[in-house]
């Protein structure tokens, strides 16, 4: 979350900035919370003032053997103590409170990141060669799926509704090498530890990456249980360092984990119904690093160009732009979206998203570190996709397409799904 210190010395300059995102900070809300707070600490203090100073007249009575005054003391003294109890209830409700209003407030935008309000006010960074010519038609990965009978929508349908699929055949096993080839390429040449984490978290892990009561209908919940189904492996791996003290020679901390992702894709509704662009379920490669705060700007650098590794390994095409303030996430300070070329879409399309969130997890998390002083402090959290697997798939079977109908493999995956070269359909 924000760090409070800020809304209560610059909350003109916050508001401004988060203005820049679309949110509009409740300053009156803030003051009046914080005015209520001040004043119950001033009472407290001035009671518990009072409650010392009688206690040593308590004492003073004793000294002169004056029980009476002693008992008249100390009863006064209890009804002070009582009040002081009250006040520090009353405390701690307006502290919920701020720390209720705190943590739905969304994460400033780092400078850099250019204002705008839609996702065509992102800057393009740089992009990584050419689309291909095709001379013929190119097809979506729909067709091409089905021309290989290797993705089944309807049978998917039928087992769970909308926005699923099964894979079958080597469309399968393509699917299972990227992912294999991701992680060693992340373990082996990026010194990632690899990771295997759970599938649910508890809503206390869900809300230490993001706001849970802000996104929760983004979610899959398990009934009657404080258990929720990742969106992404992310909210399990991040939540690692949670309540813990990284010490400093630990850091950075970087990990890469598989795992299925579970989307109820609730503010999506009509995007991307046809194919596996937006499912309920999807395969991920997920990068986490978690870092000193003066190394987590190169940190973001390095993990974006390890996404792009992937893309270029593969000889995809694909750009890197930086988000703007207003379609950036809600816990995030600065992220790139890298996109890669989808030649049935005529469009480059995201694969990834490579945030920095600063210290706005790790202040939700409590996951700090003990720096040079030997003092706590709060680590920087980062991450990005590296990659999605589906869309990888999409767009290896789009990028990779003959006339015929088959998919060629590309050259650094044919090992992981043994030297086979060309995916063909069934004759």
């Amino acid at each position: 979350m924000i760090d409070v210190q800020l809304l209560r010395t610059e909350i003109d300059a916050v508001a401004k900035r988060l203005a820049t995102r679309g949110y509009t900070l409740d300053i009156s809300g803030f003051r009046a919370l914080e005015e209520k707070r001040r004043q119950i600490q001033t009472a407290t203090e001035q009671l518990q003032a009072q409650r010392n100073a009688l206690a040593k007249q308590v004492g003073q009575a004793k000294a002169k053997k004056d029980e009476a005054q002693a008992a008249a003391l100390m009863r006064q003294g209890a009804e002070f103590g009582e009040k002081v109890k009250q006040m520090e209830a009353d405390n701690a409700a307006v502290q919920e409170k701020l720390r209720e209003f705190v943590s739905l407030v969304p994460n400033l935008p780092h400078a850099s990141v250019p204002v705008g309000s839609r996702p065509e006010d992102a800057v393009e960074q740089r992009r990584w060669s050419e689309p291909r010519t095709f001379g013929f038609q190119p097809k979506g990965h729909v067709d091409i799926g089905a021309a290989l009978d290797g993705l089944d929508f309807d049978t998917a349908t039928k087992l769970a509704g909308a926005r699923f699929v099964v894979m079958k055949g080597a469309v399968a096993r393509l699917h299972r090498a990227i992912a294999q080839f991701m992680l060693d390429t992340h373990t082996v040449e990026h010194g990632y530890a690899e990771v295997y984490a759970p599938y649910m978290v508890s809503g206390a892990c869900a809300d230490g990456v993001t706001s849970l009561a802000k996104f929760k209908a983004d979610l899959f919940k398990i009934e009657d249980r404080d258990l929720y189904l990742i969106p992404t492996s992310e909210y399990s791996v991040t939540n690692f360092v949670r309540d813990e003290i990284v010490p400093l020679e630990k850091l950075p901390l970087k990990f890469a984990c598989h795992s299925p992702c579970f989307r109820s894709e609730a503010g999506a509704a009509g995007k991307d119904t046809r194919g596996m662009i937006r499912n309920h379920q999807f395969d991920k490669v997920e990068l986490v690093q978690i870092v000193h705060p003066a190394k987590s700007y190169e940190a973001h650098e390095q993990l974006t160009g390890h996404a792009e590794t992937i893309l270029k390994k593969l000889e995809l095409p694909h750009r890197v732009v930086t988000l703007c303030t207003g379609d950036t996430g809600f816990s995030s300070a600065k992220t790139y979206d890298i996109e890669v070329w989808l030649p049935g879409q005529n469009a480059y399309r995201e694969i990834s998203s490579c945030s920095n969130f600063e210290a706005f997890q790790a202040r939700r998390m409590q996951a700090r570190f003990r720096n040079e002083k030997g003092k706590p402090e709060f680590v920087h959290t980062l991450n990005g996709s590296g990659l999605a697997v589906g869309r990888t798939l999409i767009a290896v079977m789009e990028n990779y397409q003959r006339a015929d109908g088959s998919v060629d493999v590309p050259p650094v995956l044919q090992p992981y799904i043994g030297n086979l070269k060309v995916i063909e359909p069934p004759r």
